[in-house]
């Protein structure tokens, strides 16, 4: 099971000897990440917020925001595995398209098998999207009851609203009603930082920048804690 890079995943589950055996076995398997071990959706969220996620292991009866409606509510290209104690939730589990439903105790022969189905779908995906990617250097977006074309090159920044986002152009604003990770996704990471929960900027049209802020186009944009030992890392190469 070799990989050209590792895989980034948060464990979500209110129990937290289930968050921790999950955890060892993954820790067992190589190229997977664990970027956080979350107690809740809540927290959950807050990561996605934060991190580029690739796999997220799924308790389904938790309190106040279930399994089911953590994993309808986030990017689509963020793959599931649900983690339950009850067989009851397995049809709606997969109807949600997850790679797997491990059913507790679980074994870490059945979690290597989810894994390793994970990473079969991983390698498809980015076999088939690598020549779109190449092809295409847009995106389109709902706007007006409209899908809009963006090229990448016209995009100066983005700023997040909650459930909706401002796509910063230098001639013009469109507002959409999407997540910044949703739309993160959607860009090509070299051309793209993000720089806090709520902005992503266009390298190419950095006018300045300090460890605190960077500058765009006369608009400065601040650079958030939780980011800034990876941003700082990029602005620094250039």
């Amino acid at each position: 099971m070799q990989q050209n890079k590792n895989i980034s995943c948060i464990i979500v589950d209110d129990e937290s000897i289930a968050r921790d055996i999950i955890a060892k076995h993954l820790s067992e398997i190589d190229n997977i990440e664990i970027v956080a071990s979350c107690n809740n959706a809540i927290e959950a969220f807050n990561c996605l917020n934060k991190h580029k996620i690739d796999l997220v292991f799924l308790d389904i009866n938790m309190p106040e925001i279930s399994g089911i409606s953590f994993a309808k509510s986030i990017n689509k290209d963020i793959k599931i595995i649900f983690t339950t104690a009850y067989r009851d939730y397995a049809v709606e589990g997969f109807e949600l398209q997850a790679v797997d439903y491990l059913l507790k105790p679980i074994s870490f022969d059945r979690l290597l098998k989810a894994v390793n189905t994970y990473f079969d779908i991983y390698t498809t995906y980015n076999h088939l999207k690598t020549p779109v990617q190449e092809l295409h250097n847009f995106m389109f977006v709902r706007a007006d009851r409209r899908m809009i074309k963006i090229d990448f090159d016209s995009i100066l920044y983005i700023e997040s609203y909650s459930d909706y986002i401002k796509i910063h152009l230098e001639n013009e604003t469109i507002v959409t009603r999407e997540t910044i990770s949703a739309i993160e996704a959607k860009l090509p990471s070299e051309a793209f930082l993000r720089i806090h929960r709520s902005f992503i900027i266009a390298l190419n049209y950095i006018t300045s920048f300090t460890n605190e802020e960077v500058t765009i186009n006369k608009t400065s944009l601040t650079i958030s804690r939780s980011y800034k030992k990876d941003v700082l890392k990029v602005l620094e190469k250039f």
